[in-house]
C-alpha cells in the first residue's frame, strides 16, 4: 500500500469517526436538557415547544448518519474502488477529444453522487420536515426543483468547467492563476444575476405592499446608509414554514427579501430589528470579507492542485491509473473529492469567524433599532423553527455559523439597549 493511500484512509477514518461522534454528542446533550427550558427563555418558550425542538434536532441529526456513510462509500468506490477508472475508460471509448472526455468524466461523477443523495433528501423533506409541520412541498415540486437545479447547474457550470480544463491544458505551469481569475469572474457574475435571474426560477418575489412597514424600513436604511433596488416578499411558505430575511446582490441588483412566513409572525418593531441585523452585515462588509477569504483560499487550493497534478503518487495513491501526465480532468476531480477530508478540522475556525460576524451584526442592530425587539424576534424564530436552545457546545463549534441562543441573547442584553 502506498504511503499516500494510507494517509488518505487514516484521514478519512478519523474524519468519519469525528463526524459520528459529534452527532452522538449533540443528540445526548440535547436529550439531557430537553425536560427543562433554559432560565432566560422560561417565560417565553413553553416546555412543549422546547421538547419539540429537541425531538426535531435529534431527528435531523440522526438523519445525517446515512449521509455520512453514503459519502464515504461513494468516495472509496470512486477512488480506491476503481470507479473513476471505469468511468474514464467508458468515456474514452466514446470521446476522442480530451476536453470533452474530461467534462464528461467530471459531470457524470457529480451526477452519480447527486442522484445517490436524492433519497436521503427526499426522506428529510417528506418524513422529518413533514412530521414536525414544516414541509409544504409536494413530490412534484420537489422533483421539479431538482430538475431546475440540475439544468441551471449545467448551464452555468459547464462553460466554467470547460474554461478551467482548457486553461489547465493550454496555459502551462501558471494555469492555476488564469483559472483563479476565471473562478472570480464566474462567482461575481452569479452574485450579480442571482436576484433577478436565478432566484425567481424557484420562488415568487413581490414588492412589499405594507406602506407603514415599508416607510419604517426605508427610514432605517437611510439611517444606516443603505440603498437597495427594492423591498420584496418571497413566497417561502410554498415550500416550508421556516422564516428568514436576507439581502442579496451588488449595486443596482441589491435587494432586501423577507420570507412571507417571517412577516406573518413578527411585529413591525421585530421586523425592523431583524433587518437592522442584516444591515449590520452590510455595514461591517461581512459579505465582502467572506468573498475575499474564499477567493484567497481558492487561489491557494488551485496552486496546490497545480503542484499535485504533476505527481504520479497523487493519482496512484487514490487508486487511479493514468496513461499520460498530467491528466487534468482527473486531477481536478480527485482534488475536490478528497480535499474535504483534509480540511474538515478547519470547520471550527470558519464557524468562529462567522459567529464573530453575527455578534457584530447584533451589536449594530442594537445601536440602530431595538435590542429588545431583536431578542423577541429571535425567540419567536427559535420557537417557530424548532431550533434547539441547548446544542452541544463542541458540535456547535464545528457546525454552527450562528452563536447558540443563550449566548446570543446574553450578548444582546449586554448592549444596554433593553
Amino acid at each position: 500500500m502506498q504511503t499516500f493511500t494510507l494517509i488518505f484512509l487514516i484521514a478519512l477514518f478519523i474524519v468519519t469517526i469525528i463526524q459520528i461522534w459529534l452527532s452522538v454528542r449533540h443528540i445526548r446533550h440535547v436529550r439531557a436538557h430537553q425536560n427543562k427550558v433554559p432560565g432566560e427563555f422560561a417565560g417565553t418558550i413553553s416546555l412543549a415547544d422546547h421538547q419539540k425542538a429537541a425531538d426535531y434536532t435529534c431527528a435531523k441529526t440522526r438523519a445525517d448518519f446515512p449521509g455520512v456513510l453514503l459519502h464515504v462509500t461513494l468516495l472509496l468506490i470512486f477512488t480506491l474502488g476503481g470507479g473513476l477508472n471505469a468511468l474514464s475508460e467508458f468515456w474514452a471509448s466514446w470521446l476522442d477529444n480530451t476536453l470533452a472526455h474530461g467534462m464528461a468524466l467530471i459531470i457524470s461523477t457529480l451526477f452519480i453522487m447527486s442522484a445517490a443523495a436524492v433519497p436521503l433528501k427526499y426522506y428529510r423533506t417528506f418524513v422529518i420536515e413533514e412530521q414536525y409541520g414544516f414541509n409544504k412541498m409536494t413530490p412534484t415540486m420537489f422533483f421539479t426543483d431538482l430538475i431546475k437545479q440540475s439544468v441551471l447547474g449545467l448551464l452555468l457550470g459547464a462553460p466554467l468547467l470547460w474554461s478551467i480544463l482548457w486553461l489547465m491544458e493550454r496555459m502551462g505551469e501558471s494555469w492555476w492563476l488564469y483559472a483563479w481569475f476565471a473562478w472570480i469572474t464566474f462567482n461575481l457574475f452569479v452574485v450579480a444575476i442571482f436576484p433577478t435571474w436565478i432566484a425567481p426560477l424557484f420562488n415568487k418575489f413581490t414588492p412589499l405592499e405594507d406602506e407603514a412597514l415599508k416607510g419604517r424600513i426605508e427610514r432605517l436604511m437611510q439611517k444606516c446608509g443603505f440603498k437597495a433596488g427594492g423591498l420584496f416578499v418571497m413566497d417561502g411558505s410554498r415550500r416550508s414554514n421556516h422564516g428568514n430575511a436576507y439581502f442579496t446582490g451588488f449595486g443596482n441588483t441589491k435587494r432586501i427579501v423577507f420570507f412571507d412566513t417571517l412577516l406573518s409572525r413578527l411585529n413591525p418593531g421585530e421586523i425592523e430589528a431583524v433587518l437592522a441585523h442584516e444591515l449590520g452585515h452590510f455595514k461591517h462588509r461581512h459579505v465582502i470579507k467572506h468573498i475575499v477569504i474564499s477567493f484567497v483560499m481558492s487561489l491557494f487550493f488551485l496552486w496546490m492542485l497545480g503542484n499535485l497534478m504533476l505527481q504520479n503518487w497523487f493519482y496512484e495513491g487514490l487508486g487511479v491509473t493514468i496513461t499520460e501526465m498530467p491528466f487534468t480532468a482527473m486531477a481536478l476531480l480527485l482534488f475536490f473529492l478528497v480535499m474535504p477530508v483534509f480540511t474538515f478540522l478547519l470547520h471550527p475556525v470558519s464557524s468562529l469567524y462567522s459567529r464573530k460576524h453575527e455578534f457584530e451584526a447584533d451589536a449594530f442592530a442594537a445601536q440602530n433599532a431595538s435590542a429588545n425587539d431583536l431578542i423577541h424576534a429571535l425567540v419567536k424564530l427559535y420557537q417557530d423553527n424548532a431550533a434547539t436552545l441547548t446544542p452541544d457546545p463542541l458540535h456547535s463549534a464545528f457546525y454552527d455559523s450562528h452563536p447558540p441562543a443563550s449566548i446570543r441573547v446574553a450578548h444582546l442584553q449586554s448592549q444596554g439597549q433593553i
